[in-house]
C-alpha cells in the first residue's frame, strides 16, 4: 500500500539568477515575488518543473526531495523550478523550515545542507487546491514563459493511483486514498481524465515524469500520450526516497543537448543505480517489493491500442480459458493492496502487459483453432512492447510472493484477478480513451468468467 512508504528511508555551480519577469501578473494577490534578475539568460536548454504536492502524511518527503534537488541546482543551461505545498496538522507533518503551510514557488540554486532550502522564494501563492489539474496547468504555464527553454520536463510529484480514480471518504482524504496530486487539506485530487487537460491548457512537453505510484499504465499513458514525448513512470509502488534526483540532474548538467529519449534513459539508468545499492536491496526485502521505471513513447500509445485490441480479439476466439487462468495466476501483480487484505496478491488488479501476454503463450494449446493466429499476435505485441514503445525499462528485485520483477518491462493494465475489495473507486473506466479506443474492456469482463487459479 502506499503508506508504506512511511517505512522507508531518506537519502541523505550556483545557478543563475531567476527570471521571474513573467511571475508578478499571475502569481496572485497573496503572493511574496523576489526581485526580478536583470536581464533574461540566453535560451536554455532545459527548464526542469516540479509540482510537489507536499499537502498530505508524505510531506518530509517533499521537503527532502527538494533539497535533493539543490545538490544539482540550476544554470545557464538548465532551470530547476519547483511548486511545492504543505500543511499543518496532518499525520507526519513536520516544523522543519519554518514549519510554513500553503503553496511556494522556488527557483532551485545549488546547496549543499541537505536538512534547509536555500533557494530562492518566488513566490507564497497562499493555499490553493494542488488536487485541481488547473492549478498544475496555470504552474506549467507560468513556468515556461518565466524559463523559456529549448527542452521542457514536467514533473508531478506525490500518491499516485494508477487509472482509477477512488471515491472520496470524506471531505477529507485523511485516511489516504489516492489517483495523482491528492491535496489532503481539500480533498481533491487530479483525475486520470483530467490529466490530459494539463497539457491542453499549457501545452506539451518534451517529458513527463510521475513521481507516484502505479501510473506507467497503458490506462494513465493513453490520455497524457498527446501531451508528452516521453512519459516516465513506475508500474508498482515507488518507494521513498523516489527517485534518483541528485544523479539524474547531474546527467542532465553534464549534457543539456541530450533530448527527450536520451533524458529519459538517464531517469531510468540512475533509478536502476540507486535501488541496487546494497542499502536500497534491504529496503526492498524488507518491504517485500521489487521496484520498477521505464520510459515510454507517446506518440506509439495509438499503436500499442491496437496491437492489444488484435491480440485480445483472437485471444478470445481461440478460446483457450486454461492458458489464460494460468497467465492471471502467474503474471506480475502490483501491489494494490497488502499482506492482510490480498494475502497471495491475486486481487490486485494491476499486471505488467508483457508478462502477461507471455504467459497465456507459454501455456497455450496450440492443437485448439485459432491458436496460431493468436500466438502470432501476442508475439507482433510483446515486440512491439520492448522495441518500439519502451524506450528503457528497468525492474530489480522479487515481490513478497516470490514474483522476479525481471519479467516486468514497462506497462502495466488492468487486468482482473480474484473476486475481492481493496479500495472502492468510481466505475469510470469506460469513460477512459484508452478504453474507448481499444476496448480492453471486453477483455477484462471476459477474463472476470475466467478463475484466477
Amino acid at each position: 500500500m502506499i503508506l508504506s512508504f512511511l517505512s522507508s528511508l531518506l537519502l541523505a555551480s550556483a545557478g543563475a539568477a531567476p527570471a521571474i519577469d513573467a511571475l508578478s501578473a499571475q502569481a496572485g494577490p497573496s503572493a511574496t515575488v523576489s526581485a526580478p534578475e536583470p536581464g533574461r539568460p540566453p535560451l536554455r536548454e532545459w527548464t526542469v518543473m516540479v509540482y510537489m504536492n507536499g499537502k498530505s502524511n508524505i510531506e518530509p518527503f517533499a521537503l527532502s526531495d527538494l533539497n535533493r534537488f539543490e545538490t544539482v541546482g540550476s544554470s545557464e543551461k538548465v532551470a530547476i523550478v519547483a511548486e511545492i505545498g504543505r500543511s499543518k496538522g496532518l499525520d507526519n507533518d513536520t516544523t522543519a523550515d519554518g514549519d510554513w503551510a500553503g503553496v511556494r514557488r522556488y527557483y532551485v540554486t545549488r546547496d549543499a545542507d541537505p536538512d534547509h532550502i536555500a533557494s530562492p522564494l518566488l513566490a507564497d501563492l497562499g493555499g490553493p487546491d494542488m488536487g485541481d489539474w488547473k492549478e498544475a496547468a496555470a504552474f506549467l504555464k507560468w513556468a515556461r514563459a518565466a524559463y523559456p527553454a529549448k527542452k521542457y520536463l514536467f514533473i508531478i510529484w506525490d500518491h499516485g493511483w494508477g487509472w482509477l480514480d477512488p471515491v472520496k471518504p470524506g471531505e477529507n482524504l485523511l485516511d489516504g486514498a489516492k489517483s495523482i496530486s491528492h491535496d489532503f487539506v481539500t480533498g481533491n485530487y487530479i483525475g486520470t481524465r483530467q490529466m490530459g487537460n494539463i497539457f491542453r491548457e499549457a501545452g506539451k512537453v518534451d517529458m513527463y515524469v510521475s513521481m507516484a505510484c502505479f501510473m506507467q499504465m497503458a490506462e494513465v499513458a493513453y490520455e497524457i500520450k498527446d501531451g508528452a514525448e516521453v512519459i516516465v513512470g513506475a508500474e508498482e509502488v515507488i518507494q521513498l526516497p523516489s527517485l534518483n534526483w541528485e544523479g539524474f540532474l547531474a546527467q542532465l548538467e553534464a549534457n543539456p543537448a541530450a533530448g527527450a529519449e536520451t533524458a529519459g534513459i538517464y531517469m531510468v539508468d540512475t533509478f536502476k543505480e540507486m535501488y541496487s545499492r546494497p542499502e536500497m536491496q534491504e529496503l526492498l526485502t524488507q518491504g517485500g517489493y521489487g521496484t520498477q521505471l521505464s520510459a515510454i513513447r507517446g506518440a506509439r500509445m495509438r499503436d500499442l491500442a491496437k496491437k492489444i485490441k488484435d491480440w485480445y480479439l483472437l485471444a478470445m476466439a481461440a478460446g483457450d480459458r486454461a492458458a489464460l487462468a494460468r497467465a492471471k495466476a502467474d503474471v506480475v501483480r502490483f501491489e494494490i493492496g497488502d499482506p492482510a487484505t490480498d494475502p497471495d496478491k491475486r486481487i490486485a488488479f494491476y499486471g505488467d502487459l508483457h508478462n502477461f501476454v507471455e504467459l497465456a503463450a507459454r501455456s497455450a494449446d496450440k492443437s485448439r483453432p485459432g491458436a496460431a493466429e493468436a500466438l502470432a499476435a501476442g508475439e507482433r505485441l510483446n515486440k512491439f512492447i520492448t522495441s518500439e514503445l519502451v524506450i528503457k525499462n528497468a525492474a530489480v528485485g522479487k515481490d513478497r510472493t516470490g514474483k522476479e520483477f525481471s519479467a516486468v518491462k514497462g506497462l502495466a493494465i488492468n487486468i482482473p484477478g480474484r473476486p475481492g475489495a481493496l479500495i472502492e473507486f468510481y466505475p469510470t473506466y469506460s469513460k477512459l480513451f484508452f478504453a474507448q479506443d481499444s476496448g480492453w474492456e471486453t477483455f477484462m469482463k471476459y477474463l472476470d468468467g475466467i478463475e484466477n487459479r
